[in-house]
C-alpha cells in the first residue's frame, strides 16, 4: 500500500473542499439523468400511449437508452476539453448541459398536445443530456483522483459514486414523495415534471461550486501536442484501453440491473406495488450510497486489484441464484435484503472504478482515455439494461437476462485478473 504523504491542515482542507464541489456538480448530473428513468413509470403513457405497460415501458427505456448511445461522443469531446483546456471548464460546461436538458423535459408537451412530435422531442433531449453525462463521468473521475489524498485514494475516489448513487438516490426518494401527496392520476398529469423542474434549479447551485475549483492539469500536459489525442491513446495505451473497456461493461450492466432497471423488475415481474417498489429502492440505494467510502477503504489495504477480482468473482456467483428468487418473491423485506446483498457486491467495484481506470493514463490523455473507454462500454451494456431485460421478458425468456449478466461477470473476473499489481501513474500529486 502506498505511504500516506504527510499533507500541512491548508492542504488537505483545500482538497477535502475540492472533492466536496467536484461531488456535488456530479450528484447533480446524475439527478437529472436518473430521474427520467424513476419518473418514466408515470409519464411514459403520456408519450408512449399503447395500453400495455410492458410495451410502454419498453419504448421509455429505449429512450433512455439512446440518451446512453450519445456517451462515447461526450467522453470523446468532454476528455478532449478536460486534457488540452483543463478538467474545470470541462465541469463547468457538463452540468450547464444537464440544466438546459432538464428544463426542456419539464416543460414538454406530451402526445395528447402535438403528437409525435412529443417522443421525437424526447428522444432528442435525451440525446443532449447522454453528450453532457457522457463527458462529466470521466473528467470528474480523473479530477477526484488526482485531489484525493495519497494512501487515501480509494476512500476519497469512492465519493463519486456516494455522489452518483445519491443522484440516483434523491431522484427515486423525489418520486416517493410526490407519491405521498399526489394520487395516480394527478402523477400522470403534471406530478412527473416536478423533478425535472428541481434538478434544472439544483445545476445553477452546483454551477456556483464548480466554479471556484481549482485547476489540477499542469500547463505542460496540457500544451503537450498529444494531449487528449485518440492517436495517443491508440498508439501508446490501447491494453489500458481495452481492459478498461473490458471490466466497465460488466460493471455497468450489473450496476443498473439491480438499481434502475431493479424498481421496473420488483413491479413487473415480481408483482409488487408501484409505491412500495420505490420505497424499497430508496431504502437499498441509500444502503449502497454508504457503502461506497467502507469499500474504497478496503481497497485502500487489499489494493484495488484484488476488489476488482472480488467483484467480478462474487458477481459471477450470485447474479442469477439473486435474480431468479427475487422473480418469484413477494416480500418486501427480502427483497430488500437480496437487493442490498448485490449491491454489496457490486460496491467492490463503483467505489474505486474512476480511480482504476485514471490509474491506468497519463495525465494528458487521462479524461479522454477514462471518459471514452467508460463511455463505449457504459452505453453498450449499462445503458441497454432495461432495454435487454424487459425485452427477453417480452420474448417470454426472462432468465436469459440472467444468463447474461452472469456471463459478462465472468469477462469483468478474467480482465480484472490483467490489472497491474501496482498502478503505471497517479504516483504523484498534480
Amino acid at each position: 500500500m502506498t505511504v500516506p504523504a504527510q499533507y500541512t491542515a491548508e492542504e488537505k482542507r483545500k482538497r477535502v473542499f475540492a472533492i466536496i464541489s467536484a461531488s456535488s456538480g456530479n450528484l447533480v448530473e446524475w439527478f437529472d439523468f436518473y430521474v427520467y428513468s424513476f419518473a418514466s413509470i408515470y409519464f411514459a403513457s403520456q408519450f408512449f400511449p399503447s395500453g400495455n405497460a410492458t410495451a410502454e415501458f419498453l419504448k421509455s427505456a429505449a429512450v433512455f437508452a439512446v440518451g446512453f448511445l450519445m456517451r462515447p461522443i461526450g467522453g470523446w469531446m468532454f476528455g478532449r476539453i478536460a486534457d488540452r483546456v483543463g478538467r474545470k471548464k470541462s465541469m463547468v460546461i457538463s452540468v450547464l448541459m444537464m440544466c438546459a436538458g432538464s428544463l426542456a423535459i419539464a416543460v414538454l408537451p406530451t402526445y395528447a398536445s402535438i403528437g409525435v412530435a412529443a417522443p421525437l422531442l424526447l428522444l432528442v433531449i435525451r440525446m443532449f443530456q447522454g453528450l453532457s453525462v457522457g463527458g462529466e463521468y470521466g473528467t470528474t473521475a480523473t479530477y477526484m483522483s488526482e485531489v484525493a489524498l495519497r494512501g487515501q485514494r480509494g476512500f476519497f475516489s469512492s465519493f463519486q459514486y456516494v455522489t452518483l448513487i445519491g443522484g440516483q438516490l434523491l431522484a427515486v426518494l423525489t418520486v416517493v414523495i410526490l407519491e405521498q401527496f399526489l394520487n395516480e392520476a394527478e402523477l400522470k398529469a403534471w406530478g412527473w415534471r416536478v423533478p425535472f423542474v428541481v434538478g434544472a434549479v439544483a445545476a445553477l447551485v452546483s454551477l456556483m461550486l464548480r466554479r471556484t475549483l481549482h485547476e489540477t492539469s499542469k500547463a505542460e500536459d496540457l500544451n503537450n501536442k498529444e494531449a487528449g489525442t485518440l492517436s495517443s491513446i491508440f498508439k501508446h495505451h490501447r491494453a489500458a484501453f481495452l481492459t478498461v473497456l473490458g471490466y466497465t461493461a460488466g460493471g455497468s450492466l450489473i450496476f443498473y440491473t439491480f438499481t434502475t432497471y431493479m424498481q421496473k423488475y420488483l413491479v413487473n415481474t415480481a408483482g409488487i406495488p408501484t409505491k412500495t417498489a420505490s420505497a424499497v429502492m430508496t431504502c437499498a440505494l441509500f444502503v449502497y450510497m454508504c457503502m461506497q467510502p467502507l469499500f474504497g477503504m478496503l481497497a485502500d489495504r487489499i489494493g484495488r486489484r484484488h476488489s476488482m477480482m472480488l467483484f467480478g468473482g462474487l458477481g459471477t456467483l450470485a447474479t442469477y441464484p439473486i435474480l431468479e428468487i427475487l422473480r418469484g418473491n413477494h416480500n418486501v423485506y427480502v427483497a430488500f435484503a437480496l437487493i442490498a446483498v448485490a449491491l454489496a457486491i457490486v460496491s467492490l467495484y463503483t467505489s474505486i472504478s474512476g480511480l482504476v481506470k485514471a490509474e491506468m493514463f497519463p495525465p494528458e490523455v487521462r479524461a479522454l482515455g477514462v471518459g471514452l473507454s467508460y463511455a463505449i462500454a457504459n452505453a453498450i451494456f449499462g445503458g441497454s439494461a432495461e432495454f435487454v431485460g424487459l425485452s427477453f421478458k417480452n420474448l417470454g425468456h426472462e432468465n436469459w437476462f440472467f444468463i447474461y449478466v452472469t456471463v459478462m461477470m465472468v469477462i469483468a473476473f478474467l480482465v480484472s485478473m490483467r490489472l497491474p499489481k501496482t498502478p503505471s501513474y497517479l504516483h504523484t500529486d498534480h
